[in-house]
């Protein structure tokens, strides 16, 4: 067995991902992600003790290069619409290629229970690394908002990106741009909603809507 190049965990990471896009999540098993990447059996569930284990590795990844990916948008950007979009834009970029494979295992993480699930407590720090691009969305934004609007925004917001990327994972449309035009559409709405909810006649209708949201989450 040929010893791998570089650090061993990131060479696991990659070989499965490479597996996971040519061969499926479900197909590829942890004995073939170890033979190709030149470790043993027990050496590859030394650092991962399944394959669920192995997409939140993938999960990690991509919220790291979306984070690079918004960096400048967000240090520069201070329209919230443009904002907005740019982040989820850059989130459908970076996940391209992996977009094959990707209906594959989130069939698994649509499951309550399931440790893919986003809303898992395994997931739960990549969650709140998403999260807190949305903050940032908010945060960095000029324009008035309610401010309590403002404060419950970003899990509202990132709340909103589940549906967008569970739209994205059954998008079959060319370079997926049904989804390019549901966000477009999406944050239209969300912009004009924000820019009218610090408005006499509009803040009791934000104020009901977050107490509800409060209540479903207690």
């Amino acid at each position: 067995m040929s010893q791998p190049r570089g650090n061993a965990r990131e060479v696991i990471v990659e070989t499965a991902l490479r597996l996971f896009r040519e061969r499926g999540y479900e197909a590829t098993t942890m004995r073939a992600i170890a033979a190709e990447a030149g470790v043993s059996v027990g050496n590859a569930y030394y650092y991962f003790a399944s394959k669920e284990a192995l997409i939140q590795a993938y999960y990690d990844r991509a919220q790291a290069a979306h984070e690079e990916a918004c960096r400048e948008l967000l240090a520069t950007e201070t329209a919230f619409a443009a904002r907005l979009s740019g982040v989820l834009k850059a989130w459908v970029e970076v996940s391209e290629p992996y977009h094959g494979f990707a209906v594959k295992f989130f069939k698994h993480a649509a499951e309550p229970d399931n440790p893919l699930s986003p809303f898992s407590a395994q997931s739960s720090p990549v969650r709140e690394a998403a999260i807190s691009i949305y903050r940032r969305v908010v945060e960095g934004a000029k324009g008035r908002m309610d401010p309590e609007l403002r404060r419950e925004l970003p899990e509202l917001l990132w709340l909103m990106s589940m549906g967008i990327i569970l739209f994205w994972v059954h998008d079959n449309s060319p370079g997926c741009e049904k989804t390019y035009r549901l966000i477009e559409v999406s944050v239209a709405m969300v912009d004009r909603l924000v820019g009218l909810s610090h408005l006499p006649g509009l803040r009791g209708i934000t104020k009901d809507f977050l107490a509800a949201i409060q209540e479903l989450r207690g």
